[in-house]
């Protein structure tokens, strides 16, 4: 029997698929990281009495074989407390665990935040990435924005309510004019999507913030290379001269790095050849 992932709703109950429902109401063993969560979750989709196992970090080396045997013969179903399994949340490890022992594993598509923040966004979604929750530090914070900044594609995060006013202070100190969009409590009552610079978010986030928080940040644009200036010409002339470079390499060189068309720097090249010779000589 395969060991199935249930993804489930983050806020609306409405959002549950018709698969996972029938999933849920077939299960032998629940597996969920709060079993209270999924009891009042169990109970609100009017299928009390299930049986449930915890599975957290925290004891999941311990339970992992116990669930595993279980999943052998009977139907196992493995949740989280919201949105998809092993996404920021236990349930990765399970898979691999399973996988190594040739059990089956299917997984139900469902709700997921960065999913969500990703489309709302309207940044290119191409390629884009994944972070998880931002580091707790300040430093090791600015040190992954800067590194998603610029990697040339849109990064996803989940940051705490707690945390978020101090994350976009990094964040603007880094790239003020960075543009992000920020998703709070995704698919609840009250909702809230913002998009701007670190700062305009952060005055448009209530205060305190609270509740479930996801963000886009999009990739700064690509800079293009300034081309050397006319001093910074003559001196790779003048040095590769010294050099004993032939003025038809240099001229090739430098145009395939970008200085200009080939032509005019033969001629630069050559002038600057001619008037230092006269130098020379005079």
């Amino acid at each position: 029997m395969p060991l199935i992932f249930v993804a489930t709703p983050l806020g609306n109950l409405r959002d549950i698929t018709l698969r996972s429902l029938d999933a849920l109401r077939e299960a032998d063993l629940i597996v969920a990281e709060d079993t209270r969560v999924a009891r009042r979750l169990l109970s609100a989709l009017e299928l009390p009495g299930r049986e449930l196992a915890s599975y957290r970090e925290q004891n999941a080396a311990a339970i992992t074989a116990s669930i595993l045997e279980r999943a052998r013969t009977q139907n196992v179903v493995v949740v989280s407390d919201a949105g998809t399994p092993g996404i920021s949340d236990p349930g990765s490890e399970l898979v691999a665990a399973a996988r190594a022992l040739g059990i089956e594993i299917e997984a139900l598509p469902g709700p997921s935040a960065a999913i969500g923040v990703a489309l709302l966004s309207g940044f290119d979604l191409q390629r884009f990435t994944f972070e998880g929750f931002a580091p707790r530090s300040s430093s090791a914070r600015r040190v992954a924005f800067e590194r998603a900044l610029a990697g040339g594609c849109t990064s996803i995060w989940y940051e705490s309510p707690k945390r978020i006013l101090a994350t976009l202070r990094d964040l603007e100190s880094l790239a003020p004019a960075a543009r992000l969009f920020l998703l709070r409590e995704y698919t609840k009552r009250f909702e809230q999507q913002i998009l701007g610079s670190p700062a305009e978010v952060a005055r448009a986030l209530p205060s305190p913030p609270r509740g479930e928080i996801a963000f886009a940040l999009e990739a700064a644009p690509p800079q293009e290379p300034k081309p050397p200036s006319g001093v910074e010409i003559d001196a790779s002339i003048d040095a590769a001269l010294a050099a004993g470079e032939r003025v038809s390499a240099i001229a090739r060189r430098l145009a395939a790095a970008g200085a200009g068309e080939r032509s005019e720097l033969y001629a630069r090249a050559s002038a600057r050849k001619a008037g230092a010779a006269g130098r020379s000589t005079g």
